[in-house]
């Protein structure tokens, strides 16, 4: 019978689990701790290759890179749990991210600027503006006042047709500047009538489930 490391192995990388073999970089980490605080929470099993096969913890230094990481180069600091396991005569330590109340976090990028990331199947993004505007108002609590102007109608007309459009293309597509396009959009994900969907190719913008199913 798998145990309990094993069976999350089984699972795969996705949103709340990531595997890492070794840990020689604690802002590349701690990325991954800011990324899961920000979003659904996570676990980080160390020691674990990326095709899920136990190496083990190579030293003892691991623990601390983490908590360095957690501790210098996460902003606010994102919080977490460890656990050791013993697993086919291997080290394997299991770091537990709660999704944080105290979000967003940021992490220095490769260049050292302090960047907001977010979790997205297994990879780590970058948060946008619109991303950031969301979560704030969501955090003050205030009512989404929208006018359903014309900007409004080709948006949504636009998406019951197309499956997806990006902030840029709907700027120009609508003869509005960037800001404009921006808030536009806050106020539809905050009414959850559109979702944010984050790619390798960028971000894209889609009618919710429940909109696209009534078109």
């Amino acid at each position: 019978m798998l145990g309990y490391i094993q069976k999350l192995i089984a699972e795969g990388e996705h949103q709340q689990l990531d595997f890492k073999f070794g840990i020689t970089d604690s802002r590349k980490i701690a990325r991954t701790l800011a990324a899961f605080g920000n979003t659904d929470g996570g676990r980080l099993l160390v020691g674990v290759k990326d095709n899920g096969a136990i190496a083990g913890v190579r030293t003892g230094e691991e623990f601390y890179m983490v908590q360095a990481a957690s501790e210098l180069y996460t902003q606010p600091v994102v919080k977490f749990d460890v656990k050791e396991w013993q697993v086919e005569g291997r080290t394997v330590l299991e770091i537990i991210v709660p999704k944080s109340p105290v979000m967003p976090h940021s992490a220095p990028d490769n260049d050292g600027y302090w960047k907001v990331y977010i979790r997205v199947n297994d990879h780590n993004y970058l948060a946008n503006n619109v991303w950031l505007r969301v979560l704030h108002h969501k955090k003050t609590d205030v009512g989404t006042k929208m006018e359903y102007t014309e900007k409004e109608k080709l948006l949504l007309t636009y998406l019951s047709d197309h499956e997806k459009i990006t902030l840029s293309k709907f700027s120009r597509l609508a003869g509005i500047n960037r800001k404009k396009a921006e808030t536009l959009f806050v106020n539809f994900v905050s009414l959850s009538i559109v979702r944010m969907e984050f790619t390798e190719n960028g971000v894209f913008y889609k009618l919710a489930k429940q909109y696209r199913n009534q078109g």
